[in-house]
């Protein structure tokens, strides 16, 4: 069942959003908190992102990839959604086994739609675009959830890649 594009503000905004004193990964600091995990383990609310992100698939499109720990149920969703099969990029490449810094089959010459939960400033988007674009790949653009208007569209586009989100601060009603 689709949701309108009302609807899935309203359930990201009441399953996720958090008021406090909390520190960002960025360093930032902040009087709220968009809770990826509250909204990314509600299977209307993961469905639909798969949903959302597949609109930006192009016929180029080979491969869905996410960062690990918050992008992996967003790329699994958005795999379902468009039959591609999709990457785990890792933090830090894992001292054992294969010791790659990813997980999943991946190509050279792949063109990756690469998705993303929240963006603040887009660091760690950009450390897994750039650990793709290492491996060969082409990111044809970065799809987060919700951009959080602080800068992550500028240092995205910045270094290179073309930025998308599905929501902002804004259209949820928070923020500055």
């Amino acid at each position: 069942m689709t949701m309108k594009r009302e609807e899935l503000i309203q359930r990201i905004k009441d399953s996720a959003y958090l008021t406090g004193h909390f520190v960002l990964r960025s360093g930032r600091t902040s009087t709220y908190y968009l809770d990826k995990y509250r909204f990314e383990t509600q299977p209307d609310i993961l469905r639909q992102l798969g949903e959302e992100f597949a609109k930006f698939r192009t016929p180029a499109t080979t491969l869905i990839a996410g960062a690990e720990l918050g992008g992996v149920a967003l790329a699994a969703a958005a795999s379902m959604a468009t039959g591609l099969p999709f990457v785990i990029v890792r933090n830090a490449k894992k001292g054992y086994g294969t010791e790659r810094d990813y997980e999943g089959v991946l190509n050279k010459g792949d063109h990756v739609l690469l998705v993303e939960d929240i963006a603040t400033t887009g660091g760690q988007v950009l450390e897994a675009a750039k650990k793709l674009t290492e491996l060969g790949c082409t990111i044809e653009r970065i799809v987060a959830v919700i951009d959080r208007q602080e800068g992550a569209r500028e240092n995205i586009e910045g270094g290179g890649f073309h930025f998308d989100a599905l929501l902002t601060s804004g259209d949820l009603g928070i923020g500055k």
